[in-house]
């Protein structure tokens, strides 16, 4: 199980069945369906959602889903990812689009870099983002990452953006 974690405004906790539906609202957005695709399915989003509970039972930490303190409603997902295969472990982060441009992703991002640094001892984090990705890109700017290389993922060119330790 994941520990919880808080920020000024962001609760980082652990999933449940219900952020199902809230996070297939994500990816049907336009906005993330460019990124993403159109045709991902509720059970697609289910089947992420047991991935990352899975990746906590593997790895010892994993991508949490995010509350918004204020509201309690679901704001998207931030966190470690390190499926087999990959290069490095990543800080990731996706937000629901009534939270997007309030700088919730850096603020859960900045929590999950320092957890993976700090508590969990990884040496190198990264992200990889898509090209065409240019909030996300803004986001790994604003933390302070820097271009990296690229990655292959899904049979397409990622940036690679290195987290600096703080």
């Amino acid at each position: 199980m994941a520990p919880e974690l808080a920020t000024q405004r962001l609760r980082l906790r652990f999933w449940r069945e219900s952020d199902v539906d809230p996070f297939l609202a994500f990816y049907r957005d336009p906005q993330s369906a460019a990124i993403y695709g159109a045709d991902v399915q509720r059970s697609d989003v289910w089947r992420r959602v047991a991935l990352f509970v899975g990746h906590w039972q593997l790895r010892g930490y994993g991508p949490w889903a995010l509350e918004d303190r204020a509201s309690g409603k679901f704001a998207g997902s931030c966190g470690l990812w390190f499926p087999d295969g990959w290069g490095d472990p990543e800080v990731g982060w996706n937000i629901m689009p009534e939270f997007r441009g309030l700088g919730y992703a850096v603020e859960a991002a900045i929590r999950a870099r320092d957890y993976g640094y700090r508590e969990k001892g990884l040496p190198r984090l990264v992200s990889y983002i898509d090209p065409g990705n240019s909030a996300s890109l803004r986001v790994a700017e604003k933390l302070g990452a820097v271009p990296d290389g690229e990655f292959l993922m899904h049979g397409k060119p990622h940036h690679v953006y290195l987290h600096i330790q703080h």
